[in-house]
């Protein structure tokens, strides 16, 4: 049996319209609640993590790289998925 994190796990990946990744792109990550936002620089493959998200609230997550900021996704709390998956698509033209 798996052990037990707290709350949920947010990965996925910056990219651009080609599906590209976007490395040093920087994803942010605000609990609607307490307005606290966490900050995660994307790695060489344009993926991040955000482990041990409070399941009792609602974030808001967007990405952004050289001036240029990707569409905000809302996760929910109502959403009971253990690890969500957002992919963040940022037009670098």
């Amino acid at each position: 049996k798996e052990p037990q994190t707290p709350g949920r796990l947010l990965t996925g990946r910056v990219v651009d319209r080609q599906e590209n990744a976007l490395p040093n792109a920087v994803v942010y990550v605000t609990d609607t609640r307490s307005r606290a936002v966490k900050t995660y620089i994307v790695g060489p493959d344009g993926s991040y993590r955000f482990p041990a998200l409070s399941s009792t609230v609602d974030y808001e997550v967007y990405a952004q790289f050289n001036g240029k900021t990707s569409d905000t996704k809302r996760i929910s709390q109502f959403d009971d998925r253990k690890v969500l998956s957002v992919v963040l698509k940022i037009d670098t033209k």
